[in-house]
């Protein structure tokens, strides 16, 4: 059974179950109106359907001379989504970040909006959002640069009109600390006809009866001289507002001080290793794979509690309300330890005259560890002589599914989801450490020969090779990694916010959703909220660090991403965002003529000129039965889509010798003859 299969089946269960709180009060409630409507003075006026419209926006924040940005987030609970019980989301853990996430879903309400005739550029046609005329503009404030983006309706909203938000969505990670601008103008209905201008934006617009203490006066006078110094003329505006995108510091400060912290406790020595089973295989029983080693390995908890399922990261001494002793505190050690599972898979190639390389292993949305006994995992380390070791993204892990979908009927639960993942982020470079230091994995018994001797290659260093969730994940944990600097990322992408409803995966959950939250603009607002915590333990906040550019004390990376065209379970189009945010060229052909809707494919990522290519890549891999995604925020679901490929590219001959090749040298090479890989 697929990791696929048993996501599905594990979470439609949980609700059968009743383990997932939907009740018969959620079931029975309708979708309806917003939840808390903006009526109060936490609210900006400038958008009445959703308190927290438009998000992201400065009016959310207050300033803070101690934060980098000079700002803090500050959102109410008054503001907040709330659950069908009543029990809106608790703003806390947001309150501590300095600004908004770099790939943000925008999002605001324009009644009666047509995207086709206002002419908003969609997912397929992503290079129209720079035309001088666009009808949305997001501006750069620092650089006065316009920045692509695609832009669509919600598709989940088409039931509730008055609920249906705009989602404008970058095409490239938006710059760390900065602030944006962002414009409509020309706004049109089905008629053609343009949209009247909102009444309190309006008055913005033209001064009349406004005070003169009206805090957002001398806001909105700087969003209009950054619009005007980028062509957009005042009087054209339908609306406008600016937001801060969240510092470098207020991303990755939090992972970056768990593992400095963690390694320089651990100085020169190997992370303690237990070894609890050793299984031989004959070439009868597994001709590929000779020795399965399971154990664990002692990393220093920075969690609450026993650190399992709902602990929060351990910040020390805390307020009586539980919140850190400051905003900007940083997470310390708990003092317990946490026993990181392992799975290492030897390959019947090693041998102490050939011993196997090391290589670290992601496994996929959900799972587990085992995923290293698939097919192609043992293919590949068979036929390249790989040591794939694995370790579970404890947060986002087997056993937390029954977490996981409750958070979803609670969101005030979330941050325990991305505390635990930062833990598991340091789990992996532990585990990764062990596996070459000499006195790690090296020095026990189960990965030696009859004689002693290793069958293992320390001095060959590390690599990492993840798929789905481990090519998300992975992407964020190559930006942070000290101990090996090329990854592959299998059938990746960044930006949950982006991905969730444009996965085949999120369809139970989604239906926790609507039976909580049944608001379809709160929805939005949720995966936007989501997205900042997200930032934190996935590739969105360290994109901008993956390849070039890394951060302090870190290597600089090279990636390949394996990219399954019209992948129903990770989004290739927010795959192609973070080729574009990490300088990712593309193998070209990508695709054979007529495959891709876009009016100009893969727009913005430059292609590989010559083979050998040494740098970072994205290579679409098309299996010929599955087609073109839908152009909107849903889910490629019924048989007009062909057959899932998610788990195509892993499998394919070609893609693991470009993987191996790529892993061991750093050099990219065509393994498609100077075609689609297909």
């Amino acid at each position: 059974m697929t990791t696929r299969s048993r996501l599905r089946l594990s979470v439609s269960a949980l609700v059968t179950a009743g383990v997932v709180l939907l009740g018969t009060a959620a079931a029975a409630t309708p979708p309806g109106g917003p939840t808390h409507p903006a009526t109060n003075g936490d609210c900006d006026p400038i958008d009445p359907t959703a308190c927290l419209l438009p998000f992201p926006n400065d009016y959310f924040t207050v300033p803070d001379p101690a934060s980098p940005t000079g700002k803090r987030v500050r959102l109410t609970a008054d503001a907040m989504p709330s659950n069908v019980q009543g029990v809106p989301i608790d703003p806390t853990e947001w309150n501590r970040q300095d600004g908004f996430s770099p790939g943000s879903p925008i999002l605001v309400h324009v009644p009666g909006l047509d995207a086709a005739a206002t002419g908003i550029a969609p997912v397929t046609d992503i290079g129209r959002s720079l035309a001088p005329d666009a009808p949305i503009v997001l501006v750069n404030s620092a650089t006065g640069e316009r920045t692509p983006y695609w832009a669509e309706l919600d598709a989940h909203g088409t039931g509730q009109p008055d609920r249906q938000l705009l989602i404008i969505r970058p095409a490239v990670a938006l710059a760390e600390g900065t602030r944006y601008v962002v414009g409509l103008r020309g706004m049109r209905d089905a008629q053609r006809s343009v949209i009247p201008t909102p009444k309190a934006f309006k008055s913005y617009l033209t001064g009349a009866g406004l005070g003169r203490r009206d805090p957002r006066v001398p806001q909105l006078k700087r969003v209009f001289a950054d619009l005007s110094r980028a062509g957009v003329k005042r009087h054209n505006l339908y609306l406008a507002w600016d937001f801060t995108v969240a510092s470098r510091q207020g991303l990755t400060g939090r992972m970056l001080s768990i593992r400095d912290s963690a390694f320089g406790a651990l100085r020169a020595a190997a992370p303690p290793v237990t070894v609890s089973q050793v299984t031989d295989y004959t070439p009868e029983q597994d001709p590929r794979i000779a020795r399965q080693v399971v154990g664990t390995v002692g990393v220093p908890s920075y969690l609450t509690g026993d650190g399992g399922p709902g602990s929060r990261l351990h910040y020390g001494p805390t307020r009586g309300d539980g919140t850190p002793p400051t905003r900007y505190a940083l997470p310390t050690p708990s003092g317990a330890t946490v026993q990181a599972d392992f799975v290492c898979n030897i390959p019947r190639s090693a041998s102490a005259s050939r011993p196997a390389h090391l290589s670290l292993y992601g496994h996929g949305l959900l799972g587990k560890p085992t995923e290293i006994n698939a097919g192609n995992v043992k293919t590949m380390s068979a036929t390249y002589d790989f040591t794939f070791c694995a370790t579970s993204w404890i947060g986002m892990a087997d056993a937390d599914v029954p977490y996981v979908a409750d958070t979803f009927a609670d969101l005030s639960a979330f941050p325990a989801v991305v505390d635990r993942l930062q833990q598991s982020y340091l789990n992996f470079l532990f585990l990764g450490r062990a596996m070459i230091h000499r006195k790690g994995f090296a020095a026990e018994p189960a990965f030696q020969d009859a004689h002693g001797r290793p069958l293992i290659d320390v001095a060959g260093g590390l690599h990492y090779d993840g798929n789905s969730q481990g090519g998300i994940n992975g992407g964020a944990l190559t930006a942070i990694a000290q101990d090996w600097t090329r990854s592959v990322l299998g059938v990746p992408a960044m930006n949950y916010s982006t991905l969730l409803q444009r996965s085949v995966d999120f369809a139970p959950f989604q239906q926790i959703m609507d039976g909580s939250y049944p608001d379809r603009a709160d929805q939005q607002l949720i995966f936007a909220l989501l997205q900042m915590l997200w930032d934190r333990s996935e590739a969105n906040g360290y994109a901008q660090h993956m390849t070039e550019r890394p951060l302090p004390r870190t290597p600089a990376h090279q990636v390949l991403m394996h990219v399954a065209f019209g992948d129903q379970q990770v989004s290739p189009a927010a795959a192609e965002v973070q080729a574009r945010t990490i300088g990712a060229r593309l193998h070209t052909p990508a695709l054979a003529a007529g495959w891709s809707a876009d009016v100009k494919p893969y727009w913005g990522i430059r292609p590989i000129a010559r083979y050998p290519y040494t740098g970072s890549a994205i290579v679409i891999w098309n299996s010929g039965a599955a087609y073109a995604p839908p152009t909107t925020n849903l889910a490629p679901a019924g048989p007009e889509y062909g057959d899932d490929p998610h788990e195509f590219p892993r499998a394919q001959p070609g893609a693991q010798q470009q993987k191996a090749t790529f892993l061991l040298t750093g050099k990219v090479i065509d393994v498609c003859a100077g075609r689609p890989c297909a």
